[in-house]
């Protein structure tokens, strides 16, 4: 039988020293469980949200790994068996499978999909027909409420999500302050993307800069929380959304960011604050929006990859997204 390589989790990683916290380990698969389903994986997703599941915290959206377990996140592959009729062996599927050559999953609790073969270059099903496409959707237009004509900031511009959320709010007519670290993203921003500003929160004074918008900021998209957030809040028009998608500021640790210094600015600017979580789509069986589709499949709404080649390197390609050494998706090649 094929063996399987997959990565555990043995330890709570400190800052980005995965490599003394997580170990690849082979097995023999065991024999499928009546509904499970055994998927030989293409494509492993690196997403910065796992990182909570790393740390011991109980306090997040979803429950931390215990430690011996394997590590989990978005895998895209074929399934090479199956106990469950509703998938069958060669369907390309994309769900929250094990960082591994062969994940085995129970299709309702892995959210588990069968997705269109056609599509000419499958990674787009980590990209523009992905979930971080679909959650900036829903944040810039369900949560944020974005129109035509108004400002929106996002922050982590250059990540997957920023990226399209940032896309996202030019087809809709809107303005975009997008907020990134050095200037090779900034660059990125700019003259690919056609944002309106592009930030480096490394060395511009962002609170400044978007304070001198005229009107303010109608809507914020937000990765990351903390120091950005405190320099956005003064920022907002009266009556502004905050979509909170992520904390990335706050992912390395077992203690939670601190709430805003400029907390007092949501009173007096009358802001709405709101997060929201894409798997709560899933479970109310949601589907992926059209129009997302049509502007992925004419090609209005790109994604680059950050690829990097074998399980071997899962690691390496995460520390690279953690410390936003990437333009775009962050994914690793399983499938020789």
């Amino acid at each position: 039988m094929t063996r399987n390589h997959y990565w555990r989790l043995d330890q709570h990683p400190v800052g980005h020293d995965f490599a003394s916290a997580l170990s690849l380990q082979e097995e023999t698969p065991a024999p499928l469980a009546e509904g499970e389903v055994r998927i030989a994986v293409d494509y492993l997703s690196m997403d910065a949200g796992t990182r909570l599941w790393m740390t011991g915290r109980t306090d997040g959206y979803q429950p931390p790994l215990p430690l011996g377990a394997r590590m989990v996140g978005l895998v895209l592959g074929r399934v090479v068996e199956s106990r469950d009729a509703a998938f069958a062996v060669g369907d390309l599927v994309r769900g929250f499978g094990q960082w591994a050559t062969l994940a085995t999953v129970v299709p309702a609790m892995a959210g588990l999909e069968k997705l269109d073969d056609s599509v000419p270059d499958i990674r787009q099903h980590f990209g523009t027909l992905g979930l971080n496409a679909w959650t900036a959707y829903i944040g810039v237009v369900d949560v944020a409420q974005l129109l035509a004509g108004q400002w929106l900031a996002v922050s982590a511009a250059a990540g997957s999500t920023g990226l399209m959320a940032c896309q996202i709010a030019r087809q809709l007519g809107a303005k975009v302050v997008a907020i990134a670290g050095g200037e090779r993203k900034c660059r990125y921003l700019r003259e690919e993307l056609g944002v309106d500003l592009a930030l480096d929160y490394r060395k511009d004074d962002v609170a400044a800069r978007l304070q001198a918008i005229d009107g303010g900021l109608s809507a914020y998209f937000d990765n990351v929380g903390g120091p950005l957030l405190d320099a956005v809040l003064p920022a907002m028009a009266h009556y502004g959304r905050i979509a909170i998608c992520g904390m990335v500021a706050g992912y390395d640790g077992d203690r939670p960011l601190p709430g805003p210094a400029r907390f007092d600015q949501i009173l007096m600017r009358r802001l709405r604050v709101e997060g929201f979580f894409i798997p709560d789509n899933l479970a109310r069986g949601e589907s992926f929006p059209q129009v997302l589709r049509d502007w992925a499949m004419d090609g209005t709404l790109t994604m680059p990859f950050d690829q990097s080649e074998g399980i071997e390197q899962v690691l390496t390609a995460y520390g690279r997204m953690m410390s936003g050494a990437n333009i775009g998706k962050t994914i690793v090649k399983v499938s020789a």
